[in-house]
């Protein structure tokens, strides 16, 4: 906190002529005085008791946070021009997280079904394309007719959907250049309508409409799209401003209402939006309204007495919501879809009335899902409907818009009928359109589990499934078109000759083990092989060329590999199958028997108090078992190698806990069950077996 006094002789204009002013002889520039808050008052000087001193306080304010960026961070491209830094709509920071609605749950469980199948067919390594492609057909259909025939009041939630694109949206997608424009003129700026000059294709127009929120915190700084007196008295002071220069009026409605609190009721809620209704029908310029969500009783009417009214597919007009309407006739909110049904909301119902003039189309889910194709949607339409209307004079124009309203609740009255006719007079049955791609109709949930249930049944399968028989016929085709295409690129290149010449050189020098190919003719053949390498990709067929050549590679190493692996399995199968042949003998188990017998008689609980002579025959046993063992599997053709055992082998027991032949098979654990538990531990002696 800085502080300056000077004597009371002075006045505190004297500060503020001068640029510069000296204060108890310091420099006080005046243009940072200008920007502070003087405190001022009277305090005594001790040196001079009788002389009045006024003291400036300067205090440090909190700069104002201005939309307009440094001048290093203006784009001079950016769309919109350099006018666009001073809207305060900016893009989110983070993506808006995915909002799925209630009659969207099953569908939505059915794509992560499908998504699910996918991968576990990308496991395997089975080919399921053609089922899975025909699920996804399916659901798109499902999908498609879910949205056909979406009821009233599920298009209200999707016009209420928390991901729809907002009036500021649209704008800066459709238009070229776009100015916003604040405030009424009366000290008053309402968020909730907003109101600016854009240009499409070269025309400029006024752009009036609601604008609700993208996340909580801009719904609470737009108020939900709720209107007080002072937003629509500035849309007043922009209708009067476009049609003092001519400017076509385009306008966006999507409002629960307007703002029903007492202070807005104080300060003339119900004059401005009814000043705004007289206004409309007296501007000489042709007016265009969208509702791209939901229009609320009179704060949507406020703008929206128009010469045409266009709505987006998934769009409502009410003069009261379902809700409320519920809770006045039949005194619970439960009841908002038969309240949205019976008062007709939805676009199609209104353009049925004559209401609204036409609809909009949405991308299947809503325009959440696409708002770029819908802002495009909404473009061509206003071009169209102003189009039309700016061919018409002036008069025709007003006309026209004073016609369309007066037009609408217009009803012819039927020739009266008899009472007793009235009476016995069946209502007459509403057709019922059939559904050919409902969800239920389709059994998709059916489809996907058996899919599931036939790739997991595909992996056991996998395993024991023998090589195609074609597959060997894929490879040599594979081998021929190679061959073939090699010996088109050595013809177009001018390979052919050189190598028709060391072919017949190769042959007149009549290789062999004995005597080898001259050095000189090696190094041509080298140096001929690698100019076609090189020379190869110039080859215009060369792209062909690769790709069989990759694929044939690729099939060679599937091949090998799955070759590999059944003859693993087959061979771990004939191992197994031989040592049980061994320990099945009759002489092996009378062994291992009186083995079993004489440790059990022996009452031996340890190692070490094993006698030799037990030690000794355990040890016969087993060297016995070993020998048997190795000579049949010699007979599988398979090297067999017998580690001695070591010389500081505590027990002859301890050879039986894990022979050298214990990961070949199940058959050991039957073998090693035949001991008697507790009488022997880990064996150190081990046999390799290798191929």
């Amino acid at each position: 906190m800085a502080s300056a006094s000077f004597s009371g002789a002075a006045a505190v204009s004297d500060l503020l002529r001068s640029s510069c002013n000296s204060v108890n002889g310091e420099a006080f520039p005046l243009r940072s005085l200008g920007r502070t808050r003087l405190g001022v008052g009277l305090r005594r000087d001790r040196r001079d008791s009788d002389a009045g001193v006024v003291v400036a306080k300067i205090r440090k304010e909190k700069r104002h946070d201005y939309p307009w960026p440094g001048t290093n961070q203006i784009d001079s491209n950016a769309k919109g021009g350099q006018l666009s830094y001073l809207s305060h709509f900016k893009p989110l920071k983070e993506k808006p997280k995915p909002v799925t609605l209630p009659f969207e749950k099953p569908l939505m469980d059915l794509k992560k079904k499908i998504v699910d199948v996918r991968k576990m067919a990308d496991e395997t390594g089975l080919d399921f394309s053609d089922q899975i492609n025909s699920l996804e057909t399916k659901y798109q259909l499902a999908l498609r007719d879910l949205y056909t025939h979406l009821t009233p009041i599920q298009r209200l939630s999707i016009a209420r959907h928390p991901n729809r694109p907002t009036f500021l949206d649209h704008v800066l997608n459709i238009t070229d250049k776009w100015v916003e424009l604040h405030g009424d003129r009366a000290g008053y700026d309402d968020p909730a309508i907003v109101t600016g000059i854009g240009s499409i294709d070269g025309r400029s127009y006024m752009f009036i409409g609601h604008q609700k929120g993208r996340n909580t915190k801009e719904n609470i700084e737009r108020n939900f799209g709720m209107p007080t007196p002072h937003g629509y008295r500035k849309a007043l002071r922009m209708m009067y401003y476009a049609d003092h220069h001519g400017l076509p009026i385009v306008t966006f409605i999507d409002t629960p209402g307007a703002f029903a609190d007492l202070k807005s009721e104080e300060i003339g809620q119900g004059e401005a939006i009814a000043h705004n209704l007289r206004t409309m029908f007296g501007l000489k310029v042709p007016i265009v309204t969208v509702v791209i969500g939901e229009g609320g009783s009179g704060g949507a009417l406020a703008i929206g007495c128009s010469n045409k009214l266009l709505m987006m597919e998934n769009s409502v007009f009410y003069v009261a919501s379902p809700e409320a309407c519920a809770a006045i006739l039949w005194k619970t909110s439960k009841a908002a879809p038969k309240a949205a049904e019976k008062l007709r909301i939805t676009a199609s119902e209104l353009c049925k009335l004559k209401i609204s003039d036409g609809i909009i189309p949405e991308p299947l889910g809503g325009a959440h899902t696409d708002p770029s194709w819908t802002s495009r949607q909404i473009k061509i339409a206003i071009l169209e409907a102003m189009d039309e209307l700016l061919k018409m004079e002036t008069p025709i124009l007003l006309q026209h818009r004073m016609l369309k309203f007066r037009h609408l609740g217009g009803f012819i009255e039927g020739e009266p009928v008899e009472p007793s006719k009235k009476v016995n007079m069946k209502k007459k049955e509403e057709a019922v359109v059939p559904k050919e791609h409902t969800l239920a109709d389709l059994n998709l949930e059916d489809e996907i589990e058996k899919i599931k249930q036939q790739i997991l049944n595909s992996r056991t399968e996998a395993a024991s499934q023998t090589p195609d028989p074609g597959l060997h016929e894929m490879i040599e085709k594979l081998k021929e078109e190679v061959d073939q295409e090699f010996t088109e690129a050595a013809r177009t290149m001018g390979f052919m000759e050189r190598l028709e010449a060391l072919k017949r050189e190769v042959a007149k020098a009549g290789s062999s083990a004995e005597k080898p190919l001259d050095s000189s003719l090696k190094e041509r053949i080298q140096r001929v092989r690698q100019e076609f390498n090189e020379s190869l990709p110039q080859y215009p067929n060369f792209a062909s060329l690769n790709y069989k050549l990759n694929m044939l590679k690729d099939v060679l190493k599937a091949k090998k590999a799955s070759e590999g692996n059944d003859k693993a399995l087959s061979l771990k199968q004939e191992v197994n199958k031989a040592l049980k042949s061994v320990l099945e003998r009759p002489d092996i188990k009378e062994k291992v028997k009186l083995l079993k017998s004489e440790i059990s008689d022996a009452g031996v609980l340890r190692s070490s108090d094993v006698d030799a002579g037990l030690k000794e025959r355990i040890l016969k046993v087993k060297r016995e078992v070993e020998s048997q063992v190795a000579t049949a599997l010699k007979t599988l053709q398979l090297s067999v190698e017998v580690v001695a055992p070591k010389a500081d082998i505590k027990s002859g027991v301890e050879l039986f806990q894990q022979p050298p032949y214990a990961d070949l098979g199940e058959e050991w654990k039957i073998w090693r069950a035949r001991l008697p538990r507790g009488s022997w531990t880990r064996s150190s002696q081990r046999t390799s077996t290798t191929k």
